[in-house]
Order: structure tokens, then C-alpha cells, then sequence
């Protein structure tokens, strides 16, 4: 099984306050679906096209079928819907080795 990388874009922060308890608000949710960070709010050079960002985040799961079930379950429910209050993200998945 391939696992699952979504990477995280967050072009800009609106709330800081409100975003500062998402990031620590979220973590525990991360666990049991097998989640893990491999970036964490690293800054980039974009070195081709364009690339409006401000961090990155890379998740690994096990699997896209784990990420899904993370990224729509009732635990992390309540903090997307504080990110996206606070936040605008891209967030795209990807499968890999």
C-alpha cells in the first residue's frame, strides 16, 4: 500500500490567535489515523512558477483511505472548521513510497 502525503500551503493567516490554537488543537486528532508530520511550518523558496505561500506542512499517513478518514472525521471536524475560519489553506494529496 502506497502511503499518503498532503502538503499543506497556508498562504495567509488571518487570526493568529485563532490559528496558534488550531495548530495545537488539531495534533491529538493526527494519532490515531496514523498521521505524522514530516514539515511543520517550514518556509519555502519558490524556484519556479508561482507559489504565493507563507508555510508548508507535509503530513504522512498509511494511506489516502487513512488520511480521508482523518481529514473528515468528527475529530478533526471542529478544528477545519477553525482553520478555515482563520486561514487560507491549499491542501491537495498525493500518494507516494
Amino acid at each position: 500500500m502506497k502511503k499518503a502525503y498532503s502538503i499543506v500551503n497556508i498562504v495567509r493567516i488571518l487570526d493568529e490567535k485563532k490559528f496558534a490554537a488550531y495548530v495545537t488543537g488539531h495534533l491529538p486528532t493526527l494519532a490515531p489515523y496514523g498521521g505524522r508530520f514530516l514539515v511543520k511550518g517550514g518556509r519555502g523558496d519558490v524556484l519556479e512558477g508561482e507559489w504565493p505561500s507563507n508555510l508548508i506542512v507535509i503530513h504522512e499517513f498509511p494511506s489516502t483511505e487513512q488520511f480521508k478518514a482523518w481529514y473528515h472525521s468528527e475529530a478533526y471536524r471542529p478544528w477545519k472548521a477553525l482553520r478555515q475560519s482563520c486561514a487560507e489553506v491549499n491542501v491537495i494529496l498525493t500518494e507516494g513510497v
